[in-house]
C-alpha cells in the first residue's frame, strides 16, 4: 500500500514539473499575411459574425412574429368558438325552461283531468 502511495505522490511531483512553465503554446493566425496588424481582420470576422448575428437575429424576429400571428389567429378562434358556445348555452337553457314550463303544465292538466274524473265517478255513485 506504502508502495502504491509513494508512486502516486512521485507522479503527481513529476506531473507539476513538466507543467510548471505554464502554457507553451502560442496560437498562430495563418489567416494573416502581414503579421503586425491582426486586430483589423479580427474586426472584420466580428463584424461578419454581428452581420451573420443580425440575419439569425431576423430569421428569429420572423419566426416570432409568426408565432405571434399564429396566436392571434388561434385567439380569435377561440371568440367565434366560445360565442358559439355561449349563444348555444342560452338556446339550451331557454328550451330548458321552457321544458321545465311545459312539464308543469302538462303535470296541472293531468291533475285537473283527474279531478274532473273524480268528480264524475262521485256524481254516479250518488246517482245510484
Amino acid at each position: 500500500m506504502k508502495k502504491i502511495v509513494l508512486t502516486l505522490c512521485c507522479a503527481t511531483i513529476i506531473s507539476s514539473a513538466v507543467f510548471a512553465d505554464g502554457n507553451a503554446f502560442t496560437p498562430l493566425n495563418f489567416n494573416d499575411t502581414t503579421y503586425g496588424t491582426p486586430v483589423s481582420k479580427s474586426s472584420t470576422v466580428v463584424n461578419n459574425i454581428s452581420e451573420a448575428e443580425a440575419i439569425g437575429n431576423g430569421n428569429i424576429q420572423n419566426a416570432i412574429q409568426q408565432l405571434d400571428n399564429a396566436q392571434i389567429d388561434i385567439r380569435n378562434e377561440l371568440l367565434n368558438v366560445k360565442t358559439k358556445y355561449a349563444d348555444i348555452d342560452a338556446q339550451y337553457k331557454l328550451i330548458k325552461t321552457e321544458r321545465a314550463t311545459l312539464k308543469k303544465q302538462v303535470r296541472s292538466v293531468e291533475k285537473r283531468i283527474r279531478e274532473i274524473d273524480k268528480a264524475k265517478e262521485k256524481i254516479r255513485k250518488n246517482m245510484l
